[in-house]
């Protein structure tokens, strides 16, 4: 998604090189997809089921 459009970025980030990003986000396994501290994914999925995960998490108030 972030090669799609301007306005999303993604970092991907190793967990045993940063133990305080993986505590702070709890991370006991991979793939793991955090949007917007509010959303959080685990595991593989289809690419239209992470989209719609993604949507509407980050679209609650």
């Amino acid at each position: 998604m972030a090669m799609e459009s301007e306005l999303i970025t993604a970092d991907a980030v190793d967990a045993t090189e940063y133990p305080d990003l993986a505590e702070r986000y709890q991370i006991y396994g991979v793939p793991l997809t955090v949007a917007n501290e509010r959303v959080r994914l685990e595991g593989g999925m289809p690419e239209a089921m992470f989209v719609q995960k993604i949507l509407q998490g980050v679209s609650k108030n």
